[in-house]
């Protein structure tokens, strides 16, 4: 009984919340940047290649990426692949935060542990959106690098992706390339 009375009070406290918010004026609504997130919405079948020494072949992956609109504000990208003979599951989230005037994102994986997490802006045409990060260096193990990556819009159905690890300052190495087509 006490249950329910706390589930009935949490329930009415969201949906109070929820009604107190639509009735406020000026509620946010999504933004030109936003709006250039939407573009990625949609089923998409990947083909990847990975560089994991400079010099030798690279490592080619396939699969698909399932993206979807939250409220506008955000995208989240659903990826599934396989790499190394090994399946990949990742999830990104793309958004803009207006008081930072910065594209924000995260990035986590079924290989690793790690977190990323994004900031980045759009070149001055508005085709290619580059993010930062740090994270686990796979060049000096047990270091963290810096990582850029870009989101280049090709057309609406074709867009590439591109993973680069600063080696040296200023230096950048592209490791990964991926290039997505809307599923037809």
């Amino acid at each position: 009984m006490k249950k329910m009375l706390i589930g009935s009070v949490a329930l009415a406290v969201v949906v109070g919340m929820a009604v107190l918010q639509a009735q406020q004026p000026g509620q946010p609504q999504p933004a030109k940047e936003h709006q250039w997130l939407q573009q990625l919405v949609g089923e998409w079948e990947t083909e990847a290649e990975i560089v994991v020494q400079p010099g030798q072949p690279p490592v080619s992956g396939k699969g698909t990426e399932s993206v979807r609109s939250i409220g506008g504000f955000w995208t989240l990208s659903e990826v599934q692949a396989t790499f190394f003979d090994q399946p990949l599951t990742g999830i990104m989230t793309l958004g803009y935060d207006p008081e930072k005037k910065r594209y924000v994102g995260t990035w986590i994986d079924s290989m690793s542990h790690h977190l990323w997490q994004y900031e980045g802006s759009l070149d001055e045409v508005g085709r290619v959106l580059t993010l930062e990060a740090e994270g686990p260096n796979m060049i000096a193990p047990g270091t963290t690098a810096r990582f850029r990556e870009t989101i280049e819009i090709k057309s609406k159905d074709y867009r590439v992706f591109t993973s680069s690890i600063e080696v040296e300052a200023g230096k950048w190495q592209t490791f990964l390339t991926v290039h997505y087509r809307r599923k037809k």
